[in-house]
């Protein structure tokens, strides 16, 4: 790669050596993606380790009835399906789908388990990631076992609004171009659920704008009621659909 130290912005490759991120990096290839392609699929042996580079990617998974579920969106440096990939003989549980344009960095699994060998910090590092990513998991399994569908979408529009904005003239624009489907799956909602409850979201100034251009207008406000067990009383009313365009 024309970078001799393409993998130092990574987190989880900071206790290796330059050495020996530069020796990875010779095990390491870029791939470039189109819009609505697949990274992998569902079943696919997990040989390599996948960093998003550029763009962004959406986990997704093959429901019972053959849907397509978007359960996490994957931002510029993060890991995906990383927990696949360091197990022997293991295979991807779910697909990886480009949202745009992207390009992620495939590093080939072999050579890294070898170094995590040799250097027990980047090992641990290793581990407390994954422990992370399993507390996040039993942490969403919680929110739709037990939280209210009001609750699920604002943590939702936190979460997105922390990690994927930019500021604008009317508050935090989110830069992930996602459907109003992406955000149901997303939130364990049915789309049905998801327009009515962000029409709200809209009528209380919290949010603005459509599915596939949001503007978090309120984010103090979307935490608090992430943290609530009933919604406030300005939720409870009907009100129109959010337009999709």
């Amino acid at each position: 790669m024309a970078n001799s130290d393409p993998l130092k912005s990574i987190p989880l490759f900071h206790h290796f050596t330059k050495s020996d991120r530069e020796e990875l990096a010779r095990h390491t290839t870029e791939m470039p993606y189109k819009k609505g392609e697949f990274v992998f699929r569902e079943g696919d042996p997990a040989s390599w380790f996948h960093i998003v580079k550029e763009g962004t990617v959406k986990c997704v998974k093959s429901s019972p009835d053959g849907r397509e579920v978007t359960l996490k969106v994957l931002l510029p440096g993060e890991l995906f399906c990383c927990d696949a990939a360091v197990m022997d003989n293991s295979v991807h549980p779910g697909c990886a789908q480009v949202i745009d344009q992207a390009k992620i960095l495939r590093v080939s699994k072999k050579p890294y388990m070898a170094m995590l060998k040799r250097n027990p910090e980047a090992a641990i590092e290793v581990i407390t990631y994954l422990g992370r990513r399993l507390r996040e998991a039993q942490e969403s399994a919680k929110s739709f076992a037990l939280d209210r569908a009001e609750q699920r979408l604002a943590s939702l529009f936190v979460d997105l609004a922390e990690r994927a904005s930019v500021q604008d003239t009317d508050g935090l624009r989110l830069t992930v171009p996602l459907t109003r489907q992406d955000l149901a799956d997303m939130a364990g909602l049915t789309v049905e659920t998801t327009i009515r409850i962000m029409s709200r979201f809209k009528q209380a100034q919290m949010i603005w704008g459509t599915a596939k251009r949001l503007v978090v207008r309120d984010l103090s406000k979307l935490k608090a009621l992430a943290t609530l067990s009933d919604p406030p009383d300005y939720l409870h009313s009907s009100s129109p659909q959010l337009s999709e365009s």
